[in-house]
């Protein structure tokens, strides 16, 4: 007889739907405040209301919770969905600025935290479909 430990998914272990749920809220609070994310908020709609529920129920999926993003979207296909927007390493930058801000709010667990930083910083680079501009130019104006 073989005994299984169901694994603690990440989503779990960070408290659930509701630290998902506090986690959206403060990253686009962040990305109202912050300097540095004025770009990449003009990317969005004045509205975040639609963009906040699919970002929860994507994280959520992709934390380890109930399947709520690919059972409406399909398969996230994260780049492509993303390609009608410019998105330089600034752009990739001002986002986990905003990320981590959010996760040293909501998520206690350093080494979740860190973990998710890691994989988070990769995504964010991976979105990049424009070249960076030379050290020292300005890319946009505010």
């Amino acid at each position: 007889m073989s005994e299984t430990v169901a694994e603690v998914t990440i989503f779990e272990r960070i408290g659930g739907a509701e630290t998902v749920d506090r986690l959206v809220e403060a990253f686009y609070r962040r990305m109202d405040t912050e300097l540095d994310a004025r770009r990449i908020r003009l990317m969005h709609a004045d509205d975040l209301s639609h963009t906040k529920a699919v970002l929860k129920r994507y994280l959520t999926e992709w934390l380890g919770g109930p399947k709520l993003y690919s059972v409406e979207k399909g398969h996230p296909r994260l780049r492509q969905r993303h390609m009608g927007f410019a998105i330089a390493s600034p752009d990739a930058e001002a986002w986990m600025l905003c990320m981590r801000g959010a996760m040293a709010e909501t998520i206690a667990d350093q080494a979740v935290r860190s973990h998710l930083d890691d994989t988070l910083t990769k995504l964010a680079y991976w979105m990049r479909n424009q070249p960076d501009a030379p050290e020292g130019t300005q890319t946009w104006k505010p």
